[in-house]
């Protein structure tokens, strides 16, 4: 791609990228520190792999974390059933954690270079991908400027844009078209998304669905469910998964609401961010709920109050076990989580006000009585009381929410009926 394209955010933003390689190490060390990367892997942050490219015709999948690597796993499925190699890049220690348990073994996960010009190029030498997809909104400049100058293929899959990040994107708006030009195809979870993808300079971009509908439930550790269902016999359970820093205080005091009318209740909670684990365990103890961490072994007992579930990969696990769910980020102002996993696993849906990031999907929800909104520890506590007490409100509540769910279904088709011409190319061009 001729400079002559590069605005000057890019241009500054290209040479800033280039001078802050010979101290990207002492980055990595620090985020190390905090547990965000993986120190047998950094490797892989500077675009060098020991894993060989696999032979053939190679799909290459971005996506930042946990929920954009679930969205794509039936996707992944349908490349690999048409010949294609996968591989597949995240950003996250709990993504990579999550790889190693879900993928396939021929499906190859890598950890994503870190966005300088030097290691995306020589991360593309070594993969050199036949296609790419990016996953929803993963638009970093110079892993598209690296890919252009390639002349890859690059669609984005899946892909969202929020109104928040909308207009902080209008603020740049010539640089970010110089950036979505260089994307060929975008398809867009709804039309809003697409939309605004359209007016941020998107040049095709066609609506096909969010594929977190079309993906399957998460699997379960057989052994591992009937070890916590047989040592929860006889309780109500709540969980409240993917839970922020200021919800757990509101779960717990809910949980001690609820106890005065169900003095069984067992309640679940599942930080967004497994390394909380100890401090929400804090929290729960010096609220004089006992309580105990997944993490070291331990099963819920009798006199367990609140078990909290600092591990990965395993809300398959409770939203089996918990007929009630409250789903996190979303009684404070970070946006909401997926409601379509406990959905699918027959949990009644509870959340709080804010919820921005899923507003479609929550909406109709509600308009459909798949799923309930509550605001603070006194309503979530009413809320989860009523679903606790009346079983047949509780599971007309379960079906209308997967009611709901099934209607947003198709996009997998779609996307692949999208991106098949790029298939079919690569085919012609490798015979």
């Amino acid at each position: 791609m001729a400079s002559a394209r590069f605005t000057l955010p890019i241009r500054a933003y290209r040479l800033a990228t280039w001078l802050a390689t010979p101290f990207v190490r002492l980055l990595l060390m620090k985020r190390l520190k905090r547990g965000k990367e993986d120190g047998q892997r950094l490797r892989e942050r500077h675009g060098l792999s020991r894993v060989p490219r696999p032979k053939g015709p190679l799909v290459w999948l971005h996506g930042a974390s946990v929920g954009e690597m679930i969205a794509v796993l039936p996707l992944m499925d349908r490349l690999r059933a048409r010949g294609f190699k996968v591989l597949l890049t995240s950003g996250t220690v709990t993504s990579a954690r999550l790889a190693s348990s879900r993928l396939p073994p021929d499906i190859v996960h890598q950890f994503v270079p870190l966005d300088s010009p030097l290691f995306v190029r020589r991360f593309l030498k070594h993969w050199r991908p036949d296609l790419v997809l990016l996953v929803e909104s993963e638009l970093w400049p110079n892993l598209l400027i690296e890919v252009n100058a390639r002349r890859t293929p690059l669609v984005m899959v899946n892909a969202r844009m929020s109104p928040k990040s909308f207009v902080n994107w209008r603020r740049m708006s010539k640089s970010v078209a110089a950036l979505l030009a260089r994307v060929d195809l975008c398809l867009a979870q709804g039309p809003d998304d697409g939309d605004r993808l359209s007016r941020l300079g998107a040049p095709r971009v066609t609506v096909t669905g969010n594929l977190k509908f079309d993906a399957p439930p998460p699997p379960v550790d057989i052994v591992a469910f009937d070890a916590l269902r047989t040592a929860t016999s006889g309780r109500q359970v709540l969980v409240a998964a993917s839970t922020h820093p200021g919800e757990e205080e509101m779960v717990i005091e809910a949980h001690q609401r609820l106890r005065k009318e169900l003095p069984n209740l067992l309640t679940i909670i599942a930080p967004r961010h497994p390394e909380r684990g100890r401090a929400v365990l804090q929290l729960a103890n010096e609220a004089g709920c006992p309580a105990v961490l997944r993490s070291d072994g331990y099963l819920p007992d009798r006199g367990t109050q609140i078990y909290v579930a600092d591990t990965i990969g395993e809300l398959g696990l409770f939203y089996r076990l918990a007929p009630v769910a409250l789903l996190g980020g979303s009684l404070v102002r970070h946006g909401g989580q997926n409601p379509i996993e406990p959905i699918k696993l027959d949990s009644a849906i509870l959340h709080g006000p804010y919820v921005t990031n899923f507003a479609e999907i929550y909406g109709r929800l509600d308009a459909e009585r798949g799923g309930a909104q509550v605001t603070d520890a006194r309503s979530l506590a009413a809320a989860a009381y009523m679903l606790f007490a009346d079983a047949p409100a509780r599971q007309r509540m379960s079906a209308a929410g997967q009611a709901t769910i099934a209607s947003y279904g198709g996009a997998l088709e779609r996307t692949l009926a999208a991106i098949d011409p790029y298939l079919v190319q690569i085919r012609l061009e490798r015979h």
